[in-house]
């Protein structure tokens, strides 16, 4: 079985078709798992989109905070930023198939060992958790109320993780460390403001996976998110946002042996 974790893609399809050739040279794909931020920023966020729902149970997805953001859109909640490049998929035809299929994929994966997601957990969430927690929201975004959900999902608060949150503070802490957190403190606390890489931690923060006695160190976590971060191959870490949509490359880890496959990315957006 080869399995082939992709990171963010962010809607820069002929990138990836060239990947998934490269890949398809190197070996037989039984499975892609892709890192999240499917769409967005990148120009052909549709044909993204569309090409991965098409390859149907050769491949998985853990929702980005891009693709959140394309959900919140669809429904009036969040307006379109500058930079979005997801007008295309708002008017597809076939826009209502496609976010279906996309509220429906999960927020982690585990799989031979490795535990997928796209941002980072907290310390405390070992890995049984982690998936527990993130069925959580998995169950509100397929449900009746998923776009009541979605009017919530916005905003900073909680930074703290507690058990005994409860309601859309709890998903909403969830969530955002899934999808966004960097850095934290060692009781848990989420910084989202510093983008930078890892040495640019606030005082008192370092980044997620370096947090000592994470509960989570027993298996690998494959995650993207981190664009500054780049490539991170660690023995039990796996970092594969290598900045396609900023000019850097897109990457995919075999899973098996950590062979690593890369493709060159023209600029789509520039920094600030």
């Amino acid at each position: 079985m080869k399995t082939y974790a992709i990171g963010d893609i962010q809607g820069c399809q002929f990138q990836l078709s060239s990947l998934l050739r490269f890949l398809s040279e190197s070996s037989t794909i039984t499975r892609l798992i892709f890192v999240g931020d499917l769409i967005n920023r990148g120009p052909q966020s549709l044909a993204t989109l569309r090409h991965i729902r098409s390859l149907g149970d050769h491949a998985e997805v853990v929702l980005g905070n891009h693709d959140l953001h394309l959900l919140a859109v669809s429904q009036g909640i969040r307006p379109l930023h500058p930079t979005d490049t997801l007008q295309d998929i708002l008017t597809a035809p076939d826009r209502d198939e496609l976010l279906d299929w996309l509220r429906h994929r999960p927020l982690a994966l585990f799989e031979q060992g490795n535990l997928l997601f796209h941002a980072g957990v907290l310390p405390e969430w070992d890995a049984p958790k982690v998936m527990s927690l993130a069925h959580e929201v998995e169950t509100m975004l397929r449900g009746p109320n998923w776009v009541d959900f979605l009017r919530h999902m916005y905003g900073n608060e909680p930074i703290h993780w507690d058990d005994n949150l409860q309601g859309y503070d709890r998903l909403r802490c969830i969530v955002n460390t899934l999808t966004r957190i960097r850095f934290c403190t060692p009781d848990g606390g989420i910084d989202f403001k510093i983008k930078e890489g890892a040495g640019a931690a606030p005082p008192g923060y370092v980044p997620w996976f370096d947090m000592p006695g994470r509960k989570t160190a027993d298996v690998t976590c494959v995650f993207g998110h981190w664009s500054a971060l780049g490539l991170t191959l660690r023995p039990n870490l796996i970092g594969l946002d290598t900045g396609c949509v900023w000019g850097g490359k897109l990457t995919a880890v075999r899973l098996e042996d950590r062979a690593l496959f890369q493709v060159d990315c023209p600029q789509a957006q520039r920094h600030g």
